[in-house]
Parts: C-alpha cells; sequence; structure tokens
C-alpha cells in the first residue's frame, strides 16, 4: 500500500531514493489476471461437465463427488507450502513451474480413459494450483507500489476471484455443449501458453527471503490439518454429520492446526510468521475471504441446480445466466477498491458488501416452481454480485498489504486457503441443510407426486439460500467489529514492497 519504496537500515542508517514503478506492471496484471483466471475456473468449469464424464468413462454417483473433491483437498492442503517457496525461490520461478505444471496435468485429465487417471489429473491440478496461485497474489503485492494503482489492481484482481466461478460456469456449459467435456481441461493449455510466455518475458526472479529456509515440520502439519478439514467437510456432504469419518477428520484437523499455530511461535523460520495473522486488519481481512467463499457457494451451487432441473435451462443458458451478477461484481470491486476503501476505510465498506449481499440472498428465497428469470433470479443476481464485488477486492488487498517482502508469498497464499477452505465449509453446510429441509417437507406428505417432489426440492434451495444470507450476515457484524476505523495507513515499521 506504499507509494514508495525505501530500505532502512537500522545498522547504518543508510536510506535508498524510491524506485519507479515498473513500466510493464499493467502487462504483469493482465498475465496475473490470466493466470489467476485458468486456477479460479477449474474450481467449477468441470462441475458442469460432470455428466457427461461420468457417462464416458463410467464411474459411479458415489465416485463422481471425487473429481471435484481431489482438486479441492489438493489445493487447499498445499497453499501455505506453495507461497512459502515463491518466498524463497523467487516468483517468477514458482509462477512458470505452477502454470506450466498446471497446463500439462489438465492435457493428461483431457485425455483421461479411466475414473483413476482423471482423479490422478485433478489433485496434480490442485497441487500446481497451490504453486501458482499465491505465486500470482503476490507478484501484485510487490509489482505495484503506487496506492491508488495498486488498489485498481487488486479490484481487477479481486473480481477474477469472485466471479470466476460463474464464469467457470459459463464455459464448461459451451464446451461441454458446443464440443466434449474433455474441453473444460484442454483449455487450460491454450490459456497456459499465453501466461507461460507473458510470464517468460515480464517477470524478473527477485527472491525476497535469502536467508531463510522451508520449515519442514510447519508445512506437514498445516498440509494434514488442512487437508483433514477439508476432506472431513467433504465427507459430511457426501454422507452425514453422524458419520465418525466427518468427525474424526474434522477433531484432527483442529488438532493439526492447534500444533502448527504452536509450532510458529517456536520455529527458527516459521512457515507462517504469527505476525502475518495477528495484525487486526489483516486477520478481519481473512475471515471475510473465508466468509465470502463459504456464501458464494450458495449462489452458484443452488442457483445452477434450480436454473436447470426446475426453469430448463441448458447447461450454457445457465452460464450466460450468471453473467450479469459478474458483471455487478466487477462494477462494485472498482468501486470498492477504488473509491470507497480509500476514503471510508473497510470498516464501513466491507459490511456494506456483506449486507448487500444478504440482502441480495434473502431476496433470492423467493423462487418457486413457476418463478421466472427475469423477475425471481436476475435482480437478486445483481444485488449479490454487487455486494461480493465490494466484500472480496478490499479484503485481498488488505490483507496482502503492508507485509514484509519476504512475506507476500505466504500472505497470499492464507488469502487463497481461507477461500479454499470457506468454500468447502460452505459446500457442506449448505448442502446438509438443503437436504434436510426437503426431507422435513416431504414427511406426511405424498413422496411419489412429481409437485411434491418439486416443491421438496425448492425448499431445499431456498433454505440453502437463508443460511447463506444468514453467513453474509455475520460477515458483516464480523467486519464491523475487527476491522480499524479510519483509512488503512501503511506501517511505518514495515519492510518495503519491492516491484518486479
Amino acid at each position: 500500500m506504499a507509494q514508495k519504496t525505501l530500505t532502512d537500515s537500522a545498522s547504518t542508517g543508510v536510506v535508498e531514493a524510491p524506485a519507479a514503478p515498473s513500466a510493464k506492471r499493467w502487462w504483469i496484471l493482465a498475465v496475473v489476471a490470466v493466470a489467476q483466471l485458468m486456477v479460479v475456473l477449474d474450481a467449477t468449469i468441470v462441475n458442469i461437465a460432470l455428466p457427461s464424464a461420468q457417462a464416458d468413462l463410467g464411474f459411479s454417483d458415489g465416485n463422481r463427488q471425487w473429481i471435484v473433491t481431489a482438486y479441492a483437498l489438493a489445493f487447499a492442503s498445499l497453499l501455505l507450502l506453495g507461497g512459502r517457496m515463491a518466498d524463497l525461490f523467487g516468483r517468477k520461478t514458482t509462477f512458470l513451474i505452477g502454470v506450466v505444471g498446471f497446463a500439462a496435468v489438465s492435457a493428461l485429465g483431457g485425455a483421461a480413459n479411466s475414473f483413476g487417471m482423471l482423479v490422478t489429473a485433478r489433485a496434480l491440478q490442485g497441487a500446481f494450483g497451490a504453486l501458482l496461485a499465491p505465486s500470482a497474489l503476490s507478484l501484485l503485492n510487490t509489482t505495484f507500489t503506487d496506492t491508488k494503482e495498486r488498489a485498481r489492481a487488486f479490484s481487477v484482481y479481486g473480481a477474477i476471484a469472485g466471479a470466476g466461478g460463474a464464469v467457470g460456469l459459463l464455459l464448461g456449459g459451451v464446451l461441454t455443449d458446443a464440443f466434449d467435456w474433455r474441453w473444460t481441461l484442454y483449455v487450460n493449455v491454450l490459456i497456459g501458453v499465453v501466461a507461460f510466455v507473458g510470464g517468460w518475458i515480464l517477470l524478473t526472479n527477485h527472491r525476497d527471503d535469502r536467508t531463510g529456509k522451508l520449515d519442514v515440520p510447519g508445512t506437514v502439519l498445516v498440509a494434514a490439518g488442512l487437508f483433514s478439514l477439508v476432506y472431513g467437510f467433504s465427507n459430511a456432504e457426501t454422507h452425514d454429520w453422524g458419520s465418525a469419518l466427518t468427525w474424526g477428520f474434522l477433531i484432527a484437523g483442529g488438532v493439526l492446526l492447534a500444533a502448527f499455530a504452536w509450532w510458529q511461535t517456536r520455529a527458527a523460520h516459521p512457515l507462517l510468521p504469527l505476525r502475518i495473522v495477528l495484525d487486526r486488519n489483516r486477520a478481519a481481512s481473512f475471515l471475510s475471504v473465508m466468509i465470502s467463499g463459504g456464501g458464494m457457494f450458495g449462489v452458484f451451487l443452488f442457483l445452477t441446480y434450480y436454473l436447470q432441473l426446475i426453469l430448463g435451462f441448458s447447461p450454457t443458458k445457465t452460464g450466460v445466466a450468471f453473467l450479469p451478477m459478474v458483471g455487478a461484481l466487477m462494477v462494485a470491486s472498482q468501486l470498492g477498491t477504488i473509491v470507497l476503501l480509500p476514503r471510508i476505510g473497510p470498516k464501513v465498506s466491507v459490511p456494506l458488501g456483506f449486507a448487500v449481499a444478504a440482502a441480495g440472498m434473502a431476496w433470492l428465497t423467493e423462487i418457486g416452481i413457476g418463478s421466472s428469470y427475469a423477475s425471481a433470479v436476475l435482480p437478486q443476481l445483481i444485488m449479490t454480485g454487487f455486494g461480493i464485488g465490494l466484500v472480496m477486492p478490499a479484503a485481498m488487498q488488505l490483507a496482502t498489504g503492508g507485509v514484509t517482502a519476504e512475506d507476500a508469498g505466504v500472505a497470499s497464499a492464507t488469502v487463497n486457503a481461507m477461500q479454499q477452505v470457506g468454500g468447502s465449509i460452505g459446500t457442506a453446510l449448505l448442502n446438509t441443510l438443503a437436504a434436510s429441509a426437503a426431507t422435513d417437507y416431504l414427511a406426511g406428505k405424498d413422496a411419489t407426486s412429481k409437485l411434491v417432489q418439486a416443491q421438496a426440492t425448492i425448499e431445499s434451495y431456498t433454505t440453502a439460500f437463508w443460511w447463506s444470507a444468514g453467513l453474509f450476515a455475520a460477515g458483516a457484524v464480523i467486519a464491523a467489529l475487527f476491522f480499524r476505523r479510519g483509512v488503512p495507513q501503511r506501517d511505518a515499521d514495515a519492510a518495503p514492497v519491492v516491484h518486479m
């Protein structure tokens, strides 16, 4: 968030002159945006293609969820390691390896001739995504040194992070309808080539942490903890909350993450220095990103079902139906980071965004069997997208702002991890609550009636929307309580931001 780059040595008292901003910074933003889009797309692009892939490869309904879960597990559990590697070995190196690896295993998944091969490719996508995503975000943090330009860059990045899921649904539908489910994976090769060429030409490999070492015990603890947490919530989604496997993994995840936090206070070279998460604004930003990730699944997942199963939309038409939300989110991201945040601060702008999103989700509960998209979905989607657009980019900017240059990668990885864990928790919770609502509605009614079944389905969707609204409302309260008053200022003691 600084407008100057200073290097202050306590021992010598020498202060270097401010460095000029990189002339390539907007091209770097374009490359980073393309790479981030590739990672975010793959959280949802394969979802629409799953029925076609299942019919082609012949795997069971029980195994179907692993196509999605394998990606989430690898991505979430390895993010902090990926962020630390970016700090230790240089962001250009990790960025390019991440892009090449992601594209290569996407091609492997597209060519899959068995369930095992496809699941393996998806897990490897998550692993390379965990290397690529924090490198991309930390590149923005270290490239843009001017406050206003940095806000604009993060508004673009945040819009992609928030809207990428909806774009994934659209692109997944178009590719599946026009070509084949395999193209939802092959498309990453095309995107990867663009990102690699741009990264190779534009980036320089600056290593900010030349003396640090990899915290192996911390890496094992946090990877195992995040894996257990995400797996536990995924198991709750596919089985139930009473499952011993669900609670076993959730408890193990909590214990492992607690052990990780304890170890970080004693490690000589901690994987996640606690100074990163103990800053009040940064902690509030991490929580905001996690809550946004959880609440957004109420929009993408259940509204996709509603549009296709109740309103009869095709996969492509479903994706197009989300575009107004994407537009609203992008407009709000500009307004939030460039206009509101510098003037009124996050204590007002972020809770405002959460409140708008909560109102949009509450309004969306009015859907019915005979509702029309134009009146019962479109205005609500725009309102929800606008609210999320006020939250996500601002929270991402604040979460990575003011950290020392050598911590930029791991701070960026923490942002991605919070969004991924939030999404996993949101999916499991909302699916469970929706299923219970449908079961409760059918109790004592004629379950063979198609009308009753349809109404039970509507009941499950609206229940999920109400809980999403509640999640966003809780986010508004938490953000209002935790964020500091006033406009964020750069900490005078923070280490310099080093641009590429």
